[in-house]
């Protein structure tokens, strides 16, 4: 699916959730199939979107506009049918579901999303916002270029940018053919076709020094399928683990006591508001970042102090 239709499917079903009252097809059309060439073609996309939706277990109603006219209908989403019902899921299943919502939160879906409220109250039409709260995102992708990266694969665009690698003095320029963006080891990486080196690379997205362009037309190189993994597990440098010690609140940090190998409960925390156990963990580095930022408050790193050091410059930059 392209960016431009997964954020004309995103901006109508955030419109239509949050609209207090239907909204009419013909407003629809204004704000997001501008582009749509006749009558025909509209309601061809509009169809095919409706459908695509309701494919998606989203219940796209049809309700009368005015009670004295029927004839005169708009579409909506009631966010109380929009719910999944509740879900049984073992701890593991759990953890998983945990890590898939982290790659959710990016900067184009809540460019959507502010893009269909932004339209709905521009015409006068009032909004619901806390309906949007039944698909919470999680996590997002901290490096400044993610999007960039992710465009110019989904849109087959040559990308130039500066890399300075873990051996390198100074950031050196890269053209590359993106073929995806994958995480691997706690961290984001783009893999793709370096054109100057004539060979598949793959660079870690904290390591781009300054802004990343697209350039060219887009379709500018053929798209074909490939294992993101195997690559990233093929090029990407050896996962290193990490023996640590983390302070938790009693009944928090599942995912980090799954990784223990000794739980010492009872010790004394940062504060005496709730009981602390302490995890002995090894695990791998890049991952063990993630699981203990997705704590919160919940959590604190003792040692060892490269990865203390680590988690607190995440979190500065997440502060700043």
């Amino acid at each position: 699916m392209s960016a431009a239709k997964t954020e004309r499917l995103m901006n109508l079903f955030i419109a239509l959730l949050v609209a207090r009252h239907p909204v009419p097809k013909e407003r629809l059309r204004e704000w997001f199939y501008a582009d749509s060439s006749s009558d025909a073609a509209f309601e061809k996309t509009f169809e095919r979107d409706k459908e695509e939706l309701r494919s998606l277990g989203v219940p796209i109603e049809v309700a009368s506009l005015d009670g004295y006219f029927e004839d005169e209908v708009g579409y909506r989403i009631r966010s109380e049918a929009a719910q999944l019902a509740d879900v049984d899921l073992t701890p593991d299943e759990a953890a998983v579901v945990g890590l898939a919502t982290r790659v959710w939160e990016q900067a184009t879906m809540a460019d959507a999303a502010t893009e269909a409220v932004r339209k709905l109250q521009a015409a006068g039409v009032q909004v619901d916002t806390s309906a949007v709260d039944i698909a919470p995102p999680r996590v997002r992708a901290d490096e400044p270029e993610f999007e960039v990266f992710l465009n110019a694969a989904h849109e087959r665009r040559e990308i130039s940018f500066s890399y300075r690698g873990p051996r390198d003095p100074e950031a050196k320029p890269r053209r590359l053919q993106a073929y995806g963006v994958v995480r691997y080891s706690g961290r984001w990486y783009v893999a793709g076709y370096d054109l100057d080196r004539a060979a598949s690379r793959i660079f870690r997205l904290s390591r781009v020094v300054g802004e990343a362009k697209a350039v060219g037309p887009a379709g500018a190189y053929e798209a074909f399928d490939v294992d993101l993994k195997a690559i990233a597990r093929e090029l990407a440098p050896r996962p290193s683990n990490v023996e640590a010690a983390v302070l938790a609140r009693a009944g928090s940090g599942h995912a980090l006591r799954r990784w223990a190998t000794s739980v010492e409960a009872g010790v004394t925390g940062p504060d005496a508001d709730t009981t602390w156990d302490r995890l002995t963990i090894t695990a791998v580095s890049g991952d063990l970042v993630g699981e203990i930022l997705a704590c919160g408050a919940d959590v604190l790193v003792e040692g060892p102090e490269g990865l203390r050091t680590v988690v607190v410059e995440r979190l500065q930059a997440v502060g700043a």
